[in-house]
């Protein structure tokens, strides 16, 4: 093939690739069109301004007596929340190690799809899922929620400590083998001081997100500061939303920065 014929090859995959672009913008542009012409955005009016609700829900709440006495009752929904997210994580932490083995592509080689097959598996289903299916089998309580949190922690930290592990040195591991060391010596000496801290830090920040993803299960009944969340939201009690907000924010910022400060350490 002489320059020419590759000069007016390359002009024409340049003019498909237009074609296909401008196809897909036409095709983008039409599901658009359709959603914003069929989709109702009519907003049903309230008794309540919104300058109200949102009177009752920041302010009332901590300048009011009546309220601020009830915020040790809310703290202590809080507390469990963040125990079961804390459970959670410490079962998923020491479960997904050995998934994310077996789904690396240098230490589990060929069959690491299988590994990948299953974190990808689970983290296709969200926790809220998984919470509904637990309540329904061990009943209502933290207990589910702890199932839960651990579960879906596994498929996001197995995924996360599986491409940690395929980015080690690997001189380490073959220095130990070469001397006489067998796998599991490889793997103790050579693998592991590698990879802990990094585990140790995606394990901090899951329990950062589950902290908060444990807020959401207790909607149904799953524990946690959830369920009085839910219950206060259906019955228009603006100012127990309040508190139950505020002490949610206020915690989670707590975490949020203590976890920031153990995580650069560890990195």
């Amino acid at each position: 093939m002489n320059s020419n014929e590759k000069i007016s090859l390359r002009k024409g995959m340049t003019k498909k690739g237009k074609y296909t672009s401008y196809l897909i913008l036409l095709i983008l542009s039409i599901l658009y069109i359709t959603a914003f012409a069929t989709t109702p955005f009519s907003v049903s009016g309230s008794a309540a301004s919104p300058l109200d609700t949102l009177r009752r829900i920041f302010i009332v709440p901590i300048t009011t007596m009546d309220y601020i006495v009830q915020f040790p009752e809310y703290i202590g929904y809080m507390l469990e929340t963040i125990a079961i997210a804390y459970a959670g994580v410490a079962v998923a932490t020491i479960l997904a190690v050995p998934v994310a083995f077996l789904a690396a592509r240098n230490t589990a080689k060929r069959f690491s799809y299988v590994g990948k097959s299953i974190l990808n598996a689970i983290r296709a289903i969200p926790e809220l899922i998984f919470a509904i299916i637990f309540v329904a089998a061990v009943g209502i309580g933290p207990y589910a929620g702890v199932l839960a949190i651990s579960i879906n922690s596994i498929g996001m930290l197995g995924k996360l400590y599986a491409e940690v592990i395929e980015s080690i040195d690997s001189s380490n591991v073959d220095a130990i083998k070469a001397s006489g060391g067998n796998r599991i010596q490889a793997m103790w000496y050579g693998v592991l001081p590698q990879v802990l801290p990094e585990f140790s830090s995606y394990s901090i920040y899951r329990f950062e997100i589950d902290v908060r993803a444990s807020t959401v299960l207790g909607i149904v009944g799953a524990g946690g500061i959830g369920a009085p969340l839910i219950l206060a939201t259906y019955q228009r009690a603006w100012e127990d939303v309040g508190m139950i907000l505020i002490v949610v924010v206020v915690f989670v910022s707590i975490i949020d920065f203590f976890s920031g400060k153990i995580r650069k350490k560890l990195v």
